[in-house]
């Protein structure tokens, strides 16, 4: 004859302060994931520098005209020429209306 061992289960109390504390682990862990990922999308500025790079090469082969101004997208962006230590420098400036978050590039001109 098989002896039968009792089981010993757990009881609902244990249950259910388990099942809480998977719950509020899980959404702890969506809330980091959903702000990494939300500042990912805000920080990308991979198009306004794409768009930086064409406007600064219009520049050097004299297809924009100076002082230059455009909005694009969630950017303005100005391009305006000053003279600093007798040499003219060109700054490409992007502002993100938003976050006012600023990229500046600033080239000597080859004349």
């Amino acid at each position: 004859m098989v002896v039968l061992k009792k089981v010993k289960g757990s009881t609902l109390m244990e249950t259910l302060v388990a099942t809480v504390l998977i719950v509020v682990i899980f959404m702890l862990a969506s809330m980091i994931l959903n702000t990494i990922f939300s500042n990912t999308i805000k920080n990308n500025t991979q198009a306004v520098d794409t768009h930086l790079t064409e406007l600064q090469y219009l520049q050097r082969n004299e297809k924009l005209e100076l002082p230059y101004h455009e909005e694009f997208g969630k950017w303005q962006i100005n391009i305006l020429e000053h003279i600093e230590n007798d040499k003219s420098i060109i700054e490409f400036e992007a502002i993100n209306s938003e976050t006012n978050k600023t990229i500046t590039i600033g080239q000597s001109r080859t004349e």
